[in-house]
């Protein structure tokens, strides 16, 4: 049953998960082809608001052609008594959950890399302009968040206003990221868990830290603790601590009995520095991923607006699939480009000297926050274009990675990190494309070949349904 009967499509949680496919949509609001898109909400003063007023700055829903995809911004200006600059980063992260409980619209993502899809067959049901969109977000705010008093919005579709805005919001993102770098995950008795997404991936949530942001970069602890006092019912909510297993791996008690109770069982154990062994799981609106290159025995990370494909040929919509679903899959680990900030990053692997490849953008953006060192060791798509190019850049430069090589780095890789990097046992939906993967022959012996050849079992888009599949190495 819908919310609002004066609405001309459904709206409730039910519609959580919807999926709008292309052939499906009537427009795109944002999304990967667009390089200007945001979402913002800003605090201000009560007499600043005029509450309930929503402007479009440039075309409305029936002025996009049928099947487009359009440059779009979004502002949201809030005031309350109990509002304060904290909160900003929550209110906003809330626009996933409540686009995404209209029928027939679909909301992935966050601040700049959000994506919004509406039907045609909502459109045509009279779901035909910002106005209806903007008064469902009055309602869904003001029912869900009392302490909103007022709340006023502005859409913008015009590219060129757009363009002109994006670098303001970016510098908003970046204020707020930068209040708390400095603080340690050592100083605070309490982290904060994230359950937004758990409508997508039912087994994950967001473990947020000093050091670790939540995945999609929109959710920082200093934003964890503002909306859990003003909202303690809401999905995000304190997770004391409790007593630390291990260090390096950031692995607590407290935090490992939390995820096991939300994700219902099936999450035991939760590290938070390392992408081996128990990584934190990812739901898919994380801002990149890092992924292990067996072949060299490192990471290479990239992120949602990369648009070509990595050194080992993947791209980022299939290292994202791999990693996506609340699942636990070594070698793959969504992160926020925020974390990749923090001196925690990775820690239990080795840090920024297990990190071999990136876009050249993204090393940009952060390279102030990386050891010195490094800098110039890592390839990005400028500077190598295969696995065999990257393998030479590394000894030229002499990376930290090459000390780990005792021979070509295919026979050093575990059989285990290798195999469990490749098969889980939750395959999304019943068929699973798996990219091009190779195995060196130390990984999986073949009888009848005899000893020494060095071989490579390579899948090429095949097709793997399974419920589980376990491959163990022997020791001779």
């Amino acid at each position: 049953m819908s919310m609002f009967e004066d609405i001309p499509v459904d709206v409730g949680i039910i519609y959580e998960g919807e999926r709008i496919r292309g052939r499906e949509m009537q427009v795109e609001l944002g999304g990967p082809r667009e390089e200007f898109k945001f979402e913002l909400v800003q605090a201000k003063e009560l007499d600043e608001i005029e509450d309930g007023k929503i402007e479009i700055i440039g075309p409305d829903l029936p002025d996009i052609p049928v099947g487009t995809n359009v440059p779009f911004g979004m502002i949201i200006y809030v005031g309350g008594e109990e509002i304060e600059k904290d909160l900003e980063g929550v209110i906003e992260r809330r626009l996933h959950e409540y686009v995404n409980f209209i029928e027939g619209f679909m909301h992935l993502n966050q601040r700049y890399d959000i994506q919004m899809r509406l039907s045609q067959k909502s459109y045509q049901k009279g779901f035909n302009t910002f106005k209806i969109f903007g008064e469902v977000l009055f309602r869904l705010y003001k029912s869900e968040m009392p302490f909103i008093e007022k709340m006023q919005i502005i859409f913008y579709t015009d590219p060129a206003k757009v363009a002109e805005l994006y670098p303001e919001a970016m510098n908003i993102y970046e204020a707020r990221d930068a209040r708390a770098r400095g603080m340690s995950d050592d100083e605070v008795d309490v982290f904060y868990g994230c359950s937004l997404c758990q409508s997508f991936a039912p087994t994950h949530l967001c473990v947020i830290t000093p050091q670790r942001y939540a995945n999609c970069g929109a959710i920082s602890w200093f934003d964890g603790r503002a909306t859990a006092k003003v909202d303690p019912k809401g999905p995000v909510f304190e997770i004391p601590k409790g007593a630390l297993l291990d260090e390096v791996t950031g692995e607590y008690e407290q935090v490992n009995q939390v995820i096991k109770e939300k994700s219902l069982g099936e999450i035991e154990r939760v590290q938070l520095y390392t992408g081996f062994g128990y990584p934190h799981t990812s739901c898919g609106c994380f801002e990149g991923c890092a992924f292990y290159i067996p072949e060299v025995d490192a990471y290479g990370v990239v992120h949602r607006n990369y648009k070509g494909q990595t050194v080992n040929g993947l791209d980022f919509v299939t290292i994202s699939d791999l990693t996506a679903g609340g699942r636990q899959v070594d070698g793959f680990h969504g992160l926020s480009i925020e974390y990749m900030r923090s001196p925690k990053f990775m820690q239990a692997d080795g840090g920024w000297d297990r990190v071999v490849w990136m876009p050249e953008d993204i090393l940009e953006r952060i390279k102030e926050y990386m050891p010195e060192e490094i800098i110039s060791k890592i390839a990005t798509e400028n500077r190598v274009t295969s696995l065999d190019e990257l393998k030479d850049w590394l000894k030229d430069k002499q990376h930290p990675i090459v000390e780990r090589w005792t021979e070509e780095p295919e026979a050093e890789v575990s059989a285990q990190a290798e195999v469990q990097q490749m098969v889980q046992p939750q395959m999304p939906m019943g068929g699973y494309t798996v990219p091009t993967l190779e195995l060196p022959a130390s990984a999986l012996p073949v009888q009848g070949l005899p000893s020494g050849l060095n071989i490579k079992i390579i899948l090429k888009n095949a097709k793997i349904t399974a419920e589980k599949l376990i491959i163990k190495a022997e020791k001779e």
